[in-house]
């Protein structure tokens, strides 16, 4: 095809959404109720931790990193998708497409990141009590911390910019909830087959985080069954409990979404899959975070209780 007779699309359609008369109000409701939970709830958990000199410490400081991420990470997508429900122009510009694919999934790589930076901080914890304040200083966690944000920017920076480059010349209906590699390459005017080398890289550091992360949950586990004590069983427990719960959340969406290679889900499992790795898994991240720990649930209330103080004493 001659590439002077190709028009360029400048915009991307999103045609899954409902129209606002026939059903856009009734999703616009819950999703900007799960929304705004998830920015309060992973905002009192980053201040709380910061605030509250009982959680200085390298396990709470790596949960204040992953939701400060959470806040961002949502921000990314669901704002776009409450507009997709309530606007007829259901529309995307060339640039914002690739800035959304860009920081979503460079905050999903740190998230994972930061969730291997707490499998290791955990496995010290537990495996190796004596030497754990020697190993996990303060800078060795600000070093995990942004590592982990530094190479999830720099990881994806390539393909997006690879992306950047291609021609698309129509159509330009996006079918998925927000603008992600699979469906926007399937609109591209030439062979994208390429992409599957990025790909196979992604995977490769997906399965490497899990095995890391779970190698060191099952010794976690192993150490904690020969603890002779049921108290302090149980408490070793329930430190990593929250942990667990996040991780199979995490990376099961996450494997569901992008390691399934030539697996073609129905459009609607898809987006429900979409949904879920969007969506509903940090919407799980401050209810298990403040609901499962006791430290954290007294450290929010005494933000609270500071807050009504406040506003008692302005009036």
């Amino acid at each position: 095809m001659d590439q002077e007779n190709l028009t360029m699309v400048t915009e991307f359609y999103f045609s899954d959404f409902p129209q606002y008369e026939i059903g856009g109000l009734l999703f616009f409701i819950p999703l900007l109720f799960i929304y705004v939970f998830i920015i309060v709830g992973n905002f009192m958990i980053f201040f709380a931790v910061h605030l509250d000199t009982h959680l200085h410490n390298p396990m709470y400081t790596f949960i204040s990193v992953f939701s400060f991420l959470e806040i961002w990470y949502t921000t990314v997508t669901i704002p776009k998708m409450l507009s997709n429900l309530v606007n007829e122009q259901k529309t995307i510009s060339f640039i914002g497409c690739l800035l959304q694919m860009y920081f979503f999934h460079s905050l999903g790589v740190s998230e994972a990141l930061v969730l291997t930076a707490m499998a290791i901080d955990r496995y010290v914890a537990i495996c190796n009590p004596l030497r754990y304040a020697i190993i996990m200083t303060p800078r060795l966690c600000i070093q995990f911390s942004t590592g982990s944000c530094i190479f999830g920017f720099l990881m994806l920076l390539p393909e997006i910019v690879w992306i950047s480059t291609l021609p698309f010349c129509g159509p330009n209906q996006i079918h998925q909830l927000f603008c992600d590699f699979e469906p926007v390459l399937r609109l591209a005017c030439i062979d994208t087959s390429i992409i599957l080398v990025e790909d196979v890289i992604h995977a490769i550091s997906i399965l490497t985080s899990v095995s890391i992360i779970t190698l060191s949950y099952i010794r976690i586990i192993t150490v904690i069954l020969k603890i002779p004590s049921g108290e302090s069983r149980q408490k070793a427990f329930s430190t990593c409990a929250a942990h667990i719960t996040i991780f199979l959340l995490f990376f099961g969406s996450v494997s569901l979404m992008y390691l399934c290679f030539s697996v073609t889900f129905p459009p609607l499992l898809d987006k429900a899959i979409a949904l879920m790795f969007a969506v509903l898994a940090p919407l799980f991240n401050p209810i298990i975070y403040s609901l499962r720990n006791r430290d954290m649930k007294n450290a929010i209330k005494k933000i609270l209780c500071s807050q009504k103080i406040f506003s008692i004493s302005g009036s």
